[in-house]
């Protein structure tokens, strides 16, 4: 079954007039886990191992395993953009990662989250994407 995008369970929830009515049509479409279950959902979803994740995430081991098993409550937000690149995320489903953690989603009006979207856009790695910040003088993910 396909998700539905954001703006589609926006549009729809004008049409109900409960929540549990809207819970049960979109039960398969609700986040209802941890950020970290929800992390683990998708490696496993994308058929990765942590290692390879935290690897290609250019993250601390100590601070992403944490994110992992849920000992991280207050992720930062590059944190968690760059843990979605090393997972090969799309910018929508990263922008749901970091509002799952109560974190701003990527906005393409700010100049350095523009950025940091056309380049995983184009599946660039964290070290091509800090390198593309840094030539445009804006902070580096990590």
């Amino acid at each position: 079954m396909q998700r539905k995008s954001t703006t589609e369970l926006l549009k729809e929830l004008e049409n109900f007039n409960s929540f549990e009515d809207y819970k049960n049509a979109n039960r398969d479409n609700l986040i209802d886990k941890s950020l970290s279950e929800y992390l683990c959902e998708l490696i496993g979803e994308r058929n990765l191992s942590k290692a390879e994740v935290i690897r290609e995430s250019e993250l601390n081991e100590n601070y992403a395993y944490q994110l992992f098993s849920g000992l991280k409550k207050s992720p930062q937000r590059d944190k968690l953009i760059c843990l979605s690149v090393g997972m090969g995320l799309s910018v929508e489903e990263t922008n749901s990662l970091l509002k799952l953690a109560g974190l701003l989603p990527l906005y393409p009006r700010a100049k350095r989250d523009s950025i940091i979207i056309m380049n995983m856009n184009a599946h660039k790695s964290v070290i091509e994407i800090n390198e593309a910040l840094f030539e445009e003088k804006e902070e580096t993910l990590n």
